[in-house]
């Protein structure tokens, strides 16, 4: 079999699948291997419990996937059509921008899966695609295959694309050639990232301490945001992407030709107030096929107090706040009401 040709045919199709770069690489992460342990040990996955399960996997792909000898690693762009802006005005919430179009995961993963099935077809063997599916390291595997590498803000970057896009991954018992241009690190000298960071999470360069993530504060975490974190968290109600809005290598990203990325619902300029006005009905038909479901209710409502409680002072989102506490209160939810109480109380001081 001419397991060459056998590659530029994978391109092909994953180009006509709407994917932008692949690339090849082997399953061998001993060199991250110390890196990642020393992560796991220093605490900085904070409350990610699943971080620290099945390392030895995480590790070795081949342990994940028995017979795996290569990793497919593809790359689809999710920038939009004009540049990615900050959120300025703090009376509407900041949702990163990954997360305001269909659930990438939905995307990737019937795309990688059309794809496998394309390979097998053609070449015989076995292929298995993952897109955050499971323990699957795919920045350092991306990395290898040549897609671009893993910057100070611990993101993967392209010299190309900067680094607004998904992965995924198909693993395959086909011993593919695996790709030769690497691409060398270019961030130089520049940690604008690191000094934009609203609450520090990054310690030093490529790494993170997750607990103090806005990311991870506002989705992974299940409980109280820290309160003296809460004012750094400003209007951001789902993620952060002040590392990638900083970024030099982002000024080159080209818009994304998938349509399902797209902006729903108008959340890229929704004022917190009228979210604040969903009912948990409304959130779940809203936000139905979206990545936003990686919260539920609960954390929606939590991080939309802490959002009104760095705002600047209205009564409409005074009164949608108070509205809000009863229904929490109605629920016995003691997460919410203790965020909302907090923010009323910011709100108020303004107008004494």
């Amino acid at each position: 079999m001419d397991l060459q040709a056998v590659s530029r045919d994978i391109r092909t199709w994953a180009t006509e699948l709407g994917f932008d770069e692949i690339g090849i690489a082997d399953v061998d992460l001993s060199a991250v291997s110390p890196d990642y342990r020393e992560w796991l040990k220093r605490n900085f996955h904070g409350e990610m419990h699943y971080m620290a399960r099945n390392v030895e996997k995480r590790l070795s792909p081949n342990r994940l996937l028995p017979g795996t000898v290569r990793v497919v690693s593809a790359r689809m762009s999710y920038a939009p059509p004009t540049a990615p802006i900050a959120q300025s005005d703090p009376s509407l919430a900041c949702i990163s921008r990954y997360a305001l179009g269909r659930d990438y995961h939905k995307v990737l993963r019937r795309k990688l899966a059309k794809l496998a099935k394309k390979i097998a077809d053609a070449a015989g063997g076995s292929h298995r695609a993952f897109v955050d599916s499971a323990p699957v390291l795919e920045k350092p595997l991306a990395e290898k295959a040549g897609l671009g590498w893993v910057g100070k803000n611990t993101l993967l970057l392209s010299p190309d694309v900067g680094s607004y896009f998904f992965l995924g991954e198909i693993f395959t018992d086909l011993p593919l050639p695996v790709t030769s241009n690497k691409v060398e690190p270019l961030c130089g000298a520049c940690k604008a990232c690191i000094n934009i960071c609203p609450t520090g999470a990054l310690v030093e360069p490529g790494k993170l301490d997750a607990r103090k993530c806005i990311s991870y504060l506002t989705i992974e975490l299940k409980g109280s945001i820290p309160i003296e974190l809460r004012p750094f968290v400003g209007n951001r109600v789902f993620g952060c992407d002040d590392c990638q809005l900083i970024c030099p290598w982002n000024r080159f990203a080209p818009a994304t030709q998938e349509r399902d990325f797209a902006v729903r619902h108008n959340l890229d300029r929704m004022p917190i107030a009228d979210l604040l006005s969903w009912s948990e009905h409304e959130f779940l038909e809203r936000t139905a096929g979206m990545a936003l479901r990686r919260v539920n209710y609960s954390q929606w409502t939590r991080n939309l107090a802490v959002a009104a409680g760095n705002a600047p002072f209205d009564k409409t989102l005074v009164a949608n706040l108070q509205t809000k506490r009863q229904e929490m209160n109605d629920r016995n939810d003691s997460m919410c009401i203790e965020h909302i109480d907090w923010a009323l109380e910011r709100l108020l001081s303004q107008n004494r």
